[in-house]
């Protein structure tokens, strides 16, 4: 078989793997559900399995069995608690939204106008607010409606039930025998391109654990540095803007001062005093030096990491491309690109065409 050959071999087979996952993206989602858990969890349960309590070794097993119920500890206390918290957060901002607005057309606005010197009457406030309202009540109907829908359609019920089994049993499977099969795969390699595939794939854990293991774990503890300052500030809602500013950290300072200004407008709005406004601001500047001078150095360093940029590509192009499990399958790929088109750039940069000289092509 020639080289041309070869390459559009392997060109079509990627065509039709893509098409099959496409396919298949229902049944593979509880799938990578389960994969991605086991990728973050292999870490800890290597670690615990060489630990030695005197003579005894903790071992696979018992490894694998802790870190599963740490797994299933934290999800149930995510749909316990977190969840109908953070639904509770939404009715409020669907409340207050509306508030805000009047607030908005009638005491903001005006004040601008004084203060800097244009006349209110050129906007069409009323307009505005009445349209605002419109569009907030349509989608907020809308959203609790597709919720509503879901929670009550037979199959939702039963695909949810479904995977609430599927998934626990495969990432315990995956957890335990996670070693064997990336040694597996390993195998499997021709000799001739193991040693490049081998490297490469190490480069691709070492982005993919920067993000997974760094920065997400900074935007949590963002999510909640911010979240209880402004819960204990007093700040409606408090917590939805402060996860959502954490989430939004993902982007360097697009967060913060996201978070910054809805924060101060609802300071603002709610409490009318200085004080309020003083005290949400400092929330962030907290947030803003735990992250600079630890979360950032201590979790994430000097490893390479995705930039966000891509990291915003890749979930969006995933996700219109294979849903759900495009979102779960984007920053795999991603890396995995990352590191091939950093490895191009470097065989480039050594190749004779990238140090041709004028001179030398005459």
């Amino acid at each position: 078989m020639t080289a041309d050959s070869r390459n559009w071999l392997i060109l079509v087979l990627l065509a039709g793997a893509g098409w099959l996952i496409h396919l298949l993206a229902p049944v593979i989602t509880p799938f990578a559900i389960s994969a991605v858990l086991a990728y973050l969890g292999d870490p800890v349960v290597d670690r615990l399995q060489n630990l030695s309590i005197g003579k005894w070794k903790v071992g696979r097993t018992l490894a694998v069995t802790t870190v599963f119920v740490l797994i299933l500890s934290l999800v149930a206390v995510i749909l316990v608690i977190v969840v109908p918290l953070l639904v509770d957060q939404v009715r409020l901002l669907i409340n207050l939204f509306p508030r805000w607005i009047d607030w908005f057309s009638g005491t903001a606005l005006p004040w601008l106008a004084a203060k800097f010197g244009f006349e209110a009457s050129d906007f069409d406030s009323a307009h505005m607010t009445q349209m605002l309202k419109d569009y907030w009540r349509e989608i907020s109907s809308a959203a609790f409606k597709v919720v509503d829908y879901v929670s009550r359609g037979g199959m939702a019920v039963a695909a949810l039930l479904t995977n609430l089994i599927l998934i626990p049993v495969v990432t315990f499977y995956l957890l335990r025998d996670w070693d064997p099969l990336v040694r597996a795969i390993h195998d499997l390699l021709p000799r001739s391109v193991e040693a490049g595939v081998s490297r490469t794939f190490r480069e691709v854990d070492e982005v993919l654990g920067a993000f997974f293991r760094g920065q997400l774990m900074v935007m949590l503890a963002l999510g909640l540095i911010y979240s209880v300052g402004l819960t204990l500030v007093g700040v409606e809602p408090g917590i939805l803007i402060g996860m959502g500013a954490g989430l939004l950290s993902i982007v360097p300072y697009l967060g913060s001062i996201v978070g910054v200004l809805v924060a101060a407008v609802a300071a603002i709005f709610q409490f009318q005093d200085v004080f309020h406004l003083v005290m949400t601001l400092l929330v962030f500047a907290v947030g803003q030096t735990a992250e600079g001078m630890y979360l950032t150095p201590k979790l994430v360093g000097d490893r390479i990491g995705l930039h966000p940029v891509t990291v915003i590509f890749a979930v969006l192009a995933g996700g219109q491309l294979f849903g759900f499990l495009g979102i779960l399958l984007a920053l795999p790929v991603a890396a995995a690109i990352n590191v091939l088109v950093r490895n191009l750039l470097h065989q480039y940069r050594k190749s004779g065409l990238y140090r041709l000289t004028p001179e030398a092509e005459d």
